[in-house]
Formats: structure tokens, C-alpha cells, sequence
């Protein structure tokens, strides 16, 4: 059967825009009037048609009639569960032109896209900050009016709290370790899709971020507006405490900011070594074995598994190690000092992973998981001591009978029979 196509008599004066009824057109003639003749009862919101009313005022009523088939989620609008469904389909209709990169709705394409065009039409009135979206612009007001939403959401583990669901949904990755955003090429998880989409470019090469002024580029824009700060001239400060002036490449202010958790540093040098921990970058290969590590520190120090060497030695008894911080960690096994303390009980530790590890104890986390008896535990060297029962390994043995223990704890306990 032959479809007929539908005339479009119907003309707009002003933009040409043509349609096949005159109701049509008459709401397209609002885009240009401004006319917006449907309002909401609630707030003062308008709208050109009633469809969009209609829409709107479920965010009032709370009403969300479209539900998922497959995970329950509802939805106040059927194109909302269309988008959603491609979740559970993992369809990505929306293709980018200039990388490879593609989405499941159209408007997270348009954002990708002024990345490659640099656009931020998004302008904040007040310091005149720019942005390419308007929700990062309406983020970013909160800071000039003090606004904070409701923290209406609540970590049931940890007391973390938020005004969106989302935001603690992902926050509690944190407590199950789990990491659903897989590398293809070496195997990396990420708890955060951005994360894997920033390690990706340390395969791909790909430099999205451009600094004006010596065309450096950078795979990430912390990285592109930590550079920048090297341009900037030096500018007097004025210490509010000592009042002495002084310029800020002297400043004892922490003036650069992770903009993933907020930690502070003095210098941007500092700041590019932390964003490694949310990228998963790790320049720095070991020669020897396959290691690999975010600081050039940190592969030396490791270097010296393979070589041996020991350079930090205590004063006090004969010990040595491989590197200063573990050494300055045993010197308060002489002196006593416990400088981290736990926020829950008066238990207090000689160093920071100490104090972490003990902290599970009060919120239950069990990140390391044994992948023989899915047993679980709150520090890597419990699930290493676990691991010797399944592979039989016993390498603590006795002076005296030569018996052998998984753990030297384990073998102190057994020494006492001899004593």
C-alpha cells in the first residue's frame, strides 16, 4: 500500500518552518512570542504547550507512571524510560563525530561535544566563570549563595549524606569495593565512569584539554587548569594572622583543589600526583617486574625489593628500610607516640593504615574478598594470611621442633610450649 505523503501547508513568517495543521503552528509561533500560556498551580513555572504542563506538575504530585521492566525504577515521562532502558540494552544510538566515543541520549552527546569545541555558553553572573552546561553553572552559583540542598539521603554504613539518591548510591562503592567500570585494555576498575573515561586517554593519547597561552595539553581539565596557574603572575597576599605580605609562590595556603574529593596542596605539582588516585595513571614502570606506580618515590622505594637495598636505619636497634616513611612509622615503636586516633573509641596507632584498618571494625567494611571461599576481611594482610590455608603455605616453622605456622602470630603462641 502506497504512503501518501502529508502536505505541509502551513508556514512560519518567521523562520520558515513549515507543518501540516494550523494548531501546530500556532504552539511553534511561542518559541518566537515568548508566549508560555499553561502554568503550574505549584510554582512559577510555564510552559508553551500542555503536554510539557502535564509533564511538570508529576514533579510536584510525586506521580511516576512509566516503571522498568527490568530493575523497578519509575519514571514521571515515557522518554525518560526510553533513555533508561538502554541501560539494560547498553544501546548508545548517539555517535560523536570527532572520537569514538558514544551515548545514550542526546544531550549527554551534546555536553561531550564542547569538549572538542572548547564552548561554555554557560556564564556565572557573578565572577564571570563559564561553563558547558547548566547544571555545572548552577553548581557553581551555590558557592556565591551559600545554598545547599536537603540532605535528605543518608549512607546507612558511615553517616554520609546527600541532597541526591545518586550521589550516595555511588558513595557507597566506597564500602563494597565495588568497581563496575572495567578498562578494556589493562584490566583497570573504577568505582565512577568519569574515572575510567580519564584513564582511557592514557591509552588512547587522546589530549582533549588545550592551554591558550603554550598550547600544552593535558588528558584532564584539573591537570589543564593546575598548568594554568604557572602563567599567572605572583600576586602580594596579605596573612591575616601575622599581617606580613607575601607572594603566593611563598603562600603556606593550600591553594590548589582536587575538584573529584576536595583535598587541598600547595602547589600544582602536588595536585597532579593526587589526581592520579581518581585517574589510575601510572607513569612510573618498574624495570624488573611488571609493578607499576602513580610517583616516581614510589618506584624507587619499590626498586629496592629487587636490589635489596636498605638505606633508612633505625638509631635506636638494627633495623632497616627501604624507605623513610616506614622507618619513621617503627621509631614510634620505641617512642611510644600514637598520632592517629580513632574518631569512634580511644584506640590510637602508630601510623594512618593502622588507624584505617581499625576503623572497619566500627563500620563492618570488608573490602579484600578471597576468591577461593568468598570469606571476607577489613585488611589485605588477613586475606594474605587467610590465603595459606587454601594454598597450604606454612612459612613461620619452629627453632626447637620444627613444627610450622601460617602466621607468625601463630608460631609466638606455640613458642611458649618450649619456654
Amino acid at each position: 500500500m502506497e504512503k501518501h505523503a502529508i502536505e505541509k501547508s502551513f508556514k512560519c513568517n518567521v523562520c520558515a518552518s513549515e507543518f501540516s495543521n494550523g494548531s501546530n503552528l500556532k504552539i511553534h509561533m511561542r518559541i518566537h512570542t515568548g508566549e508560555r500560556p499553561y502554568k503550574c498551580g505549584f510554582c512559577d513555572f510555564a510552559f508553551r504547550h500542555k503536554n510539557a504542563l502535564n509533564k511538570h506538575i508529576r514533579i510536584h504530585t510525586g506521580e511516576k507512571p512509566y516503571k522498568c521492566d527490568v530493575c523497578e525504577s519509575e519514571f514521571t515521562d515515557g522518554s525518560y524510560l526510553k533513555i533508561h532502558m538502554r541501560i539494560h540494552s547498553g544501546e548508545k544510538p548517539y555517535k560523536c563525530d570527532a572520537c569514538e566515543w558514544a551515548f545514550s541520549n542526546r544531550n549527554s552527546l551534546k555536553w561531550h561535544k564542547r569538549i572538542h569545541t572548547g564552548e561554555k555558553k554557560y556564564e556565572c553572573e557573578v565572577c564571570k566563570s563559564k561553563f558547558s552546561t547548566s547544571i555545572g553553572l548552577r553548581s557553581h552559583v551555590k558557592r556565591h549563595t551559600g545554598e545547599k540542598g536537603e540532605k535528605r539521603f543518608i549512607c546507612e554504613v558511615c553517616g554520609y549524606a546527600s541532597a541526591h539518591r545518586s550521589n550516595v548510591r555511588t558513595h557507597m562503592r566506597i564500602h563494597t569495593g565495588e568497581k563496575p567500570y572495567k578498562c578494556d585494555v589493562c584490566e583497570s576498575a573504577f568505582a565512577l565512569k568519569w574515572n575510567l573515561k580519564s584513564h582511557m586517554r592514557i591509552h588512547t593519547g587522546e589530549t582533549p584539554y588545550k592551554c591558550d597561552i603554550c598550547m600544552s595539553e593535558f588528558n584532564q581539565n584539573s591537570n589543564l587548569q593546575a598548568h594554568m596557574k604557572v602563567h599567572k603572575q605572583d600576586e602580594p597576599n596579605e596573612c591575616k594572622t601575622k599581617r606580613s605580605t607575601f607572594s603566593n609562590s611563598s603562600s603556606h595556603k593550600k591553594r590548589y583543589k582536587c575538584g573529584q574529593c576536595l583535598s587541598e596542596f600547595a602547589t600544582s605539582t602536588r595536585l597532579v600526583i593526587h589526581m592520579r588516585i581518581h585517574t589510575g595513571e601510572k607513569p612510573y614502570k618498574c624495570d624488573v617486574c611488571e609493578s607499576a606506580f602513580s610517583t616516581k618515590s614510589m618506584c624507587t622505594a619499590h626498586m629496592r625489593i629487587h636490589t635489596g637495598e636498605k638505606p633508612y636505619k633505625c638509631d635506636v636497634c638494627e633495623s632497616a628500610f627501604t624507605n623513610k616513611s616506614s622507618c619513621k612509622n617503627h621509631m614510634r615503636i620505641h617512642t611510644g607516640e600514637k598520632p592517629y586516633k580513632c574518631d569512634v573509641c580511644e584506640s590510637a596507632f602508630t601510623n594512618r593504615n593502622s588507624c584505617k584498618n581499625h576503623m572497619r571494625i566500627h563500620t563492618g567494611e570488608k573490602p579484600y574478598k578471597c576468591d577461593v571461599c568468598q570469606s571476607a576481611f577489613s585488611s589485605r594482610s588477613n586475606l594474605t594470611n587467610h590465603m595459606k590455608i587454601h594454598s597450604g603455605e606454612k612459612p613461620h616453622e619452629c627453632s626447637v621442633c620444627k613444627s610450622k605456622f601460617t602466621t607468625r602470630k601463630y608460631l609466638k603462641s606455640h613458642m611458649k610450649i618450649h619456654t
